[in-house]
């Protein structure tokens, strides 16, 4: 699936991104349920479904209306809609994450981030890895885009080669705040590329590469879909933050029952009450 060159940039850079990895009817297909879904939203003045472990499927932007539906995030779609398990468990996406990960790939979790213009969520700079820690570093946060990805629609920002630098903190205060500190969101927002593309382009980012991104100050949405998969013999050293009904599913290769760990040491997270990290991060829900 990767050519040569690309496997050595998420080597080097931490991140590649692959031009139009997803045709068009599936990208339509995810797109036409996630219109659905925001349309249902229109209907709740909160968050709203419950997951599996309690937290809200749906998670609304405060000022959500009726008239103005500003749904930011929808945990694990693959719970909930073929079209989005066609994508992330068979295909172009798979292949992928093979030729990163290696032969035998599992599923952790998914969401969609939702930019609808005029919505203010933004992304702090942080690492994934530090949401949902594992035995070792074989893990790959897959990133499919529903809409053209611009820097006027908030498109991801991700700093290149910051996979190979040391841990950072997210923690402030001894409470876990889900980003990294002042000082390095500032490093970050000077330093980091960004992430522009087309509808149906994948790319694959290495989960200790530093990421976020702004608000949407377009006309246009931006709507993009995240799934974290790892080897089959990287395990998770907590519960998910929010699980999936497929969390663990072999979607390459086959299971192992060997942990392989990784040396030296990470710092462990708990699990936050709110229904998604913008809660974590300080951004207020509608609740």
């Amino acid at each position: 699936m990767l050519t040569a060159a690309q496997k050595q940039t998420y080597l080097d850079q931490g991140f590649v991104l692959i031009p139009q990895a997803i045709s068009a009817n599936k990208i339509a297909a995810m797109a036409e349920e996630l219109q659905g879904w925001i349309e249902e939203s229109r209907d709740h003045n909160k968050n709203y479904g419950a997951t599996r472990n309690g937290k809200s499927r749906f998670d609304l932007e405060p000022g959500h209306s009726k008239q103005h539906p500003k749904l930011r995030r929808i945990n694990n779609p693959v719970d909930i809609s073929q079209a989005y398990r066609d994508v992330l468990f068979e295909g172009p996406a798979v292949e992928a994450a093979v030729d990163v990960l290696g032969p035998n790939v599992k599923f952790h979790h998914c969401k969609l981030n939702i930019k609808l213009p005029g919505m203010v969520t933004r992304v702090d700079y942080h690492q994934d890895h530090p949401f949902d820690v594992h035995t070792n570093d074989d893990h790959v946060t897959l990133l499919v885009l529903l809409d053209d990805m611009t820097e006027a629609n908030g498109c991801l920002r991700i700093v290149a080669g910051s996979h190979l630098w040391p841990q950072y903190s997210h923690y402030k205060d001894d409470q876990f705040v889900g980003k990294v500190n002042e000082e390095a969101q500032a490093m970050c927002e000077a330093t980091a590329t960004k992430l522009e593309g087309k509808a149906g382009d994948i790319c694959l980012m290495n989960t200790w590469c530093l990421h976020g991104g702004t608000s949407n100050l377009s006309q246009n949405s931006r709507r993009l879909l995240i799934c974290d998969l790892t080897a089959a013999d990287n395990y998770p050293l907590m519960e998910p933050q929010v699980p999936s009904e497929h969390t663990g599913k072999i979607i390459a290769g086959k299971s192992s029952r060997i942990a392989r760990f990784r040396s030296g040491e990470v710092e462990m997270p708990y699990h936050y009450e709110s229904d998604s990290f913008f809660g974590a991060q300080g951004q207020d829900s509608p609740y």
